[in-house]
């Protein structure tokens, strides 16, 4: 098998050819791997991607344990596990991106004239060539967190694909690079479904992954999507280029950026005017910028910074996938701010 990043496919594997857990089968994949299982009705197609991030591995972990059960899908199935060489580089499941490398997940809207862009367009091309029925994007988050969905549209059949993973959808119309927002020929939603390591995240990903591949219709699901809690208007939290950042319960002098080392406890919870959410040194300036759809930034409608040097909320605001891990607070953004859909 080959370990470079071109796109290898395999058809209908054999559950001994798997490995017995998740990390053989990554293993003996090597490298980013399309793998596609015979339905009861080929014509069709679902498609499931995973492990575009190295350190989120509850997906892998589902699709292994569900290709294991050989199991015949009512259509056909497509996965694709993607950062399979991140995942494996040492200390395992620890690198989001290799290091040096872009973030695999803000490479598909190019350009593609990088390794992680080269993977991304190949990953692009075999989901086109598939013409599936819907996309799923399954991630783990580092912060504490429900398993939720997110979508660049809200229609029907998007939400009754995010139904059968979770119970909260998020409209995005932010463009990062993310894979959901270059599909265009299914509906696709973003998955999260919980913190890494986590074993309810990879119960979360496997349950759902067998609900979509039994159903013969996705119209048929029994997750109803008329209690779908909807949220929308998202701004994407993130600390300035230069800034120091760090997380603790107190503030550290050292830094430019202290953020509270359980932040995360906010997620998905209403934040009240005047939460004191961390420290900023003196020499730091403002620290944050806080950009919407538009490209505006609205950290200053959203942040005060006290006499003290307190970082407080302005106004009250619901943040979600609040990190406390500071590495993937510079990689990527500290949390994202949204509104409950009236």
């Amino acid at each position: 098998m080959r370990a470079d990043d071109e796109l290898r496919f395999l058809s209908n594997p054999l559950p001994s050819e798997l490995g017995a857990t998740a990390e053989e089968m990554l293993e003996r994949l090597q490298g980013p791997t399309a793998i596609r299982v015979t339905g009861r009705d080929p014509s069709r197609c679902r498609a499931v991607v995973t492990l575009l991030h190295g350190n989120e591995p509850s997906g892998s972990e589902a699709v292994h344990r569900w290709l294991r059960e050989g199991i015949e899908p009512a259509v056909d199935a497509l996965f694709i596990v993607a950062s399979v060489r991140t995942a494996l580089s040492e200390p395992r499941f620890s690198y989001r991106m290799l290091p040096g490398a872009r973030d695999l997940n803000r490479c598909f809207l190019g350009p593609f004239d990088d390794r992680p862009g080269k993977v991304a367009k190949e990953i692009l091309a075999a989901i086109v060539q598939a013409s599936p029925e819907c996309v799923v994007d399954i991630h783990n988050n580092t912060g504490h967190n429900p398993p939720y969905a997110i979508g660049t549209e809200i229609e029907a059949q998007r939400l009754g694909v995010a139904a059968i993973f979770a119970r909260r959808f998020i409209h995005s119309d932010l463009r990062i690079g993310s894979i959901m927002e270059a599909i265009d020929v299914a509906p696709c939603v973003t998955v999260e479904c919980g913190r890494s390591g986590d074993p309810a995240a990879a119960e979360t990903a496997y349950h759902g992954i067998s609900r979509l591949m039994r159903l013969d219709s996705i119209a048929d699901s029994d997750a109803p999507i008329d209690d779908i809690e909807i949220l929308e208007s998202m701004v994407r939290v993130r600390a300035l280029d230069g800034i120091e950042l760090t997380m603790s319960d107190a503030r550290n002098p050292d830094v430019d950026l202290t953020i509270s080392h359980d932040i995360d406890r906010h997620n998905f919870q209403l934040i009240e005017d005047d939460t004191v959410l961390g420290w900023v040194a003196p020499r730091a300036g403002w620290p944050l910028e806080a950009t919407d759809s538009g490209g505006d930034d609205r950290s200053r409608n959203l942040f005060a910074i006290d006499e003290s040097g307190r970082l407080r909320s302005r106004g009250s605001w619901i943040p979600i996938m609040m990190t406390t891990d500071p590495v993937i607070a510079r990689q990527d953004c500290l949390f994202y701010v949204v509104e409950r859909r009236l």
